[in-house]
């Protein structure tokens, strides 16, 4: 089989740690593995494996006779490059360098790379470097020799310098800072975006799900937009939003979010938690599951674990979508359309094509019906208390000024309504 020889050549690993708790089911983790690898353009994938260990050896993460092994079969494919599908310390990349004298990439690392090369908007590419900024930190503990070497000072002040490790950590705390201010201004305009947003009767639909779940190939078709959607992990990066007429319905803003994954890096988990907001704001969230995938149940609660940690509370009115029936076998496949007919939010569809999305936009559609609605208030003068509250929840459309008060139109749920008369 002929390689591309201007790509990088790959190998990817998936320890298998029997002490490790919170292991995954090894072939679908490599598979998964293999997929982000493959989201890169400039890497060729030769080989992959999983690695069974009893337990991580805390210098070199594998024990010293699998390492030999590993040593030969890389130079045997002449490897540049080995993906280690899991956590890597700074020194056992560096003792896994040496040892097979290729470049080392964690899982954490992958999927930085990944996002660098995805991301579009001005935010996503703030986060990026962010979340890489402070990965690399943490690889500055000797991880590389020369950066032990000490800056003296100018002669006459006492004391031994400043490390090269030191000056670099400094530099890059720096740069953090001066990324934290940008991505301030970028996250305060979005925010007046969303105000304004709200301030309009659209209401927000959100999919979210794991990803390669067919959030993007549901969002083009259902907005005949030309997002990317490809059969990639990543493949969508930046949040996309537009307005959707929906039939016999309300007019709503559709959100089409960054897929999840299993044992998101948590440097991506806060960079990214502003380009999440949007899910937080939604008034329904669209769960869209491939259900076709043997660990759909594992990616499934994953993605409901993500939800709780960004807060997203379970009250939120949701949907869940079961995506790809086109890719299930027929009893699979009748047995996935009679659990959904039993079920009111449940929806078995194909983004591909189309089956079963009509009756998906009829109850979306029933759903938001109500769910903003416009009312005209009046208030006295010395209700200014109540006046405030209006304004700061972004609901209020027009004021006028009457010879008692101020007669007020707003736009707002049934919730907010419930909150107020409770003022």
């Amino acid at each position: 089989m002929e390689h591309d020889r201007t790509r990088t050549r790959a190998w990817v690993l998936h320890p298998e740690i029997k002490s490790d708790e919170q292991r995954r089911v090894p072939e679908p983790a490599l598979e998964e593995a293999v997929a982000l690898a493959a989201a890169l353009p400039d890497l060729d994938v030769v080989g992959s494996e999983i690695v069974r260990l009893p337990r991580a050896q805390a210098g070199l993460l594998f024990g010293s006779g699998k390492i030999e092994e590993l040593a030969e079969r890389l130079h045997d494919n002449e490897i540049e490059l080995v993906l280690i599908d899991g956590p890597v310390t700074p020194v056992q990349q560096r003792n896994l360098e040496k040892a097979w004298k290729v470049k080392i990439l964690d899982r954490t690392g992958l999927i930085l790379e990944i996002f660098s090369d995805r991301a579009r908007t001005r935010e996503g590419v703030l986060q990026v470097e962010m979340a890489a900024l402070s990965y690399q930190r943490t690889r500055l503990v000797r991880a590389w020799t020369h950066l032990e070497r000490q800056r003296g000072g100018l002669g006459f002040v006492g004391g031994p310098g400043e490390t090269q490790i030191e000056a670099d950590r400094r530099a890059i705390d720096e740069q953090l800072v001066r990324l934290r201010r940008q991505l301030q201004k970028v996250v305060k305009t979005r925010t007046l975006h969303r105000a304004a947003r709200a301030k309009v009767p659209y209401p927000i639909v959100a999919l979210v799900g794991y990803t390669n779940a067919g959030k993007s190939t549901l969002f083009n078709r259902l907005t005949g937009a030309e997002v990317m959607a490809k059969d990639m992990l990543f493949a969508t990066l930046d949040p996309t939003m537009r307005r959707v007429e929906l039939p016999d319905g309300p007019e709503v803003i559709l959100s089409d979010t960054v897929g999840f994954i299993s044992n998101l890096p948590t440097e991506l988990v806060a960079a990214f938690r502003a380009t999440l907001e949007e899910v937080l704001g939604a008034d329904l969230i669209v769960h869209v599951r491939d259900i076709s995938h043997e660990e759909t149940e594992a990616q499934a609660q994953d993605v409901e674990t993500i939800l709780a940690s960004l807060g997203v509370d379970g009250d939120r009115p949701r949907l869940e979508v079961w995506n790809k029936i086109d890719l299930l076998s027929d009893d699979e496949r009748a047995a996935s359309l009679s659990r959904a007919e039993r079920d009111p939010s449940i929806f078995a569809i194909s983004a591909i094509t189309g089956e079963g999305v009509d009756p998906l936009l009829a109850d979306i559609a029933t759903k938001l019906q109500g769910v903003r609605h416009e009312e005209t208030l009046k208030l006295g003068f010395a209700e200014g208390d109540k006046r405030a509250w209006l304004y700061r929840q972004d609901v209020v459309r027009s004021e006028e000024q009457a010879e008692e008060g101020f007669v007020i139109s707003v736009l707002w749920t049934d919730k907010q309504a419930a909150q107020f008369a409770a003022l």
